[in-house]
């Protein structure tokens, strides 16, 4: 770890503040420099074209990781992508967020523990490595021994991220708001409380120890997975103690034959069908860094879950009647229930329903074929993408799904990128028919 990694983390209002209007000067000049060149070229362009530069995702990913907490956090959001949407070049910048955050320096590290712990939080621990192993938008984690030799991970906050919450993602919806990217009349407010909702719990790290404690024992009966346990006397509210559990990256399944790639893939994707239909409870984070490969026992590490959250029977049943439909290749029924999933608005389907009948069309003929599905076939891609521009482009059609399918399909988008990353192949018709078909009736019932 080179020390360029270490920058103090800016945790008063007014410097966080500051550091927002430094990103909003730098992207506005970037805007103003792209547009003269295009414009010496004879081109025309849109707002949003000169807001989406490679020149401009460096700008708001370095800004970001040096802000960390929820600006990180919703840069991050907006990084899970594999390119369908945005194009691979910015993709690829701004996915340097999963892993870019800048280390706290030693000293506000120690101020941190001190505040959770006491002043004399050295002598609890044989040996604590003060250089983290692993930093993210909230918090860094360091390795820590305790004196009875009992391997520690230890997740400590960033000072400042909690209290920041409210005013980063107003700053960042300013910020998407004055790049032009979104229509003036969309109404965006219901996602970004339920956003900062979700950031709350994520700061709050005694309710992630319960909800590791949760997921132990839902997954109780899958020795797929393991998870770490808690360490309840070290808990504090912005200090989380776990077990360490060693691991490699999940992206070293990379290296893992085709079939230690399925499988690993095929547990990954009926964890989350039950987290959505069984459990009714759903970690909506699929942030890779969240996953961890042992290839020794062949078993998927499962950590941070924070962003951990129920399900509403309402969001559940609506999948469920998508998933139905397609499943019957029923296309009326499909185009219902992706309005009622919230997918869909009646006047996008007013205005360009031959399209989306045609969008759907291609999804259903590649997601519906029997057998194992292969994520790395991208080529139906394109076709889509093309239908879904000329759509995109009516920005007086958009509207915002309910803020509880945006977290959801978070998570299930997610879980689909990291399957084309690994090139695997899933029973995916049949693991999703298997959730959601009715069980045939048993002898005696009707």
């Amino acid at each position: 770890m080179t020390q360029s990694r270490y920058r103090k983390v800016p945790s008063g209002r007014m410097a966080r503040l500051a550091s927002f209007g430094q990103l909003a000067g730098g992207v506005a000049g970037g805007m103003i420099a792209e547009g003269a060149r295009r414009l010496a070229d004879g081109q025309r362009p849109q707002l949003s074209d000169l807001m989406l530069t490679p020149a401009n995702a460096l700008r708001v990913t370095e800004q970001l990781s040096r802000l960390r907490g929820a600006a990180m956090k919703l840069g991050q959001m907006i990084s899970m992508d594999g390119g369908d949407v945005l194009p691979p070049e910015l993709a690829a910048i701004l996915g340097r967020l999963r892993d870019a955050a800048h280390f706290m320096p030693p000293a506000q590290l120690h101020r941190v523990l001190e505040g959770a712990w006491g002043a004399d939080w050295r002598q609890r621990f044989a040996h604590f490595e003060t250089t983290p192993i692993a930093a993210a938008s909230i918090g860094q984690v360091h390795r820590a021994t305790l004196r009875d030799g009992r391997l520690l991970a230890i997740k400590v906050q960033y000072p400042g991220v909690a209290a920041s919450i409210d005013a980063d993602v107003d700053n960042v919806a300013s910020l998407l708001r004055l790049s032009g990217l979104l229509p003036a009349g969309l109404d965006i407010a219901p996602i970004l409380a339920k956003a900062k909702q979700q950031l709350r719990d994520e700061a709050d790290y005694r309710r992630e120890a319960d909800q590791m404690r949760r997921y132990r024992a839902l997954l109780a009966d899958d020795p797929t997975f393991i998870l770490p346990e808690p360490v309840e006397e070290l808990c504090h509210e912005r200090v989380l103690a776990m077990d360490f559990i060693p691991g490699q990256p999940i992206e070293a399944l990379q290296q893992a034959s085709q079939s230690v790639r399925d499988r690993a893939m095929a547990a990954l994707i009926g964890l989350t069908l039950r987290e959505l239909f069984e459990f009714g409870y759903m970690q909506t984070d699929p942030n890779f860094a969240n996953y961890r490969w042992q290839a020794r026992s062949q078993k998927i590490v499962l950590l941070d879950f924070g962003a951990a959250m129920a399900v509403s029977d309402h969001t559940a049943g609506a999948y469920r009647r998508v998933a139905q439909a397609g499943l019957s290749e029923d296309l009326p029924a499909l185009r219902l229930a992706l309005v009622e999933a919230g997918f869909l608005s009646p006047v996008l389907l007013q205005r360009h329903g031959p399209a989306i009948d045609e969008m759907i069309g291609v999804l259903l003929r590649h997601l519906g074929r029997p057998g194992l599905f292969d994520f790395a076939d991208r080529a139906f891609v394109e076709q889509v993408r093309q239908k879904a521009e000329t759509i995109a482009a009516d920005r007086a059609a958009w509207h915002a799904p309910p803020a509880e399918t945006l977290f959801v399909q978070r998570k299930v988008s997610g879980m689909a990128l990291l399957a084309i990353r690994l090139s695997a192949r899933a029973p995916l018709r049949d693991m999703v028919a298997q959730m959601v078909d009715p069980a045939p009736a048993g002898p005696g019932q009707d």
